[in-house]
């Protein structure tokens, strides 16, 4: 296996890839869009970007994992200016269990000590308790709950 930055040739795969993370989190999320296409990246901008770096996993030539580290700037109240932002996880199914996303996260996490960044952070949804403990194994730790009220929904 091999991690190593994407290219705009990885992009409908990558595409794909996005699609699949999303139809995993819909059940999830009833704020989000439920009857259309959606999309959460600017995957092709990411690619080109400066800010952020895409990574994919390879074996044999294939595209089997991705993710992506951006630099993001931060209010004047936090003790540094920007962080890091990890996102688009994602390892195909017959491959996960290999550490695959830690060693994209491993990578991204180096990249970001290239650009002197401190702190990364990244979200995941309370009901993927197999992404919290992915993440949690290489160190990450639950900071801050989000939490949400539906006036509409919730004061029936």
């Amino acid at each position: 296996m091999i991690i190593r930055p994407a290219k705009i040739e990885d992009l409908p795969v990558l595409l794909d890839f996005e699609q699949k993370i999303i139809e995993t989190e819909l059940p999830m999320d009833p704020t989000l869009i439920q009857d259309k296409k959606i999309n959460y990246y600017s995957i092709r901008d990411y690619i080109l970007s400066n800010h952020t770096e895409v990574l994919v996993a390879e074996i044999d030539g294939k595209v089997i994992g991705s993710g992506y580290g951006q630099i993001r700037d931060r209010k004047n109240y936090f003790k540094q200016k920007q962080l890091g932002y990890i996102g688009f996880i994602y390892v195909k199914e017959e491959y996960r269990g290999q550490s695959i996303s830690q060693n994209i996260i491993q990578q991204l996490c180096h990249w970001f000590s290239l650009k002197n960044i401190e702190e990364i952070r990244l979200t995941v949804y309370n009901q993927n308790p197999r992404a919290i403990k992915a993440y949690e194994k290489i160190g990450f730790k639950k900071h801050i709950a989000e939490m949400r009220f539906n006036l509409k929904e919730d004061m029936s």
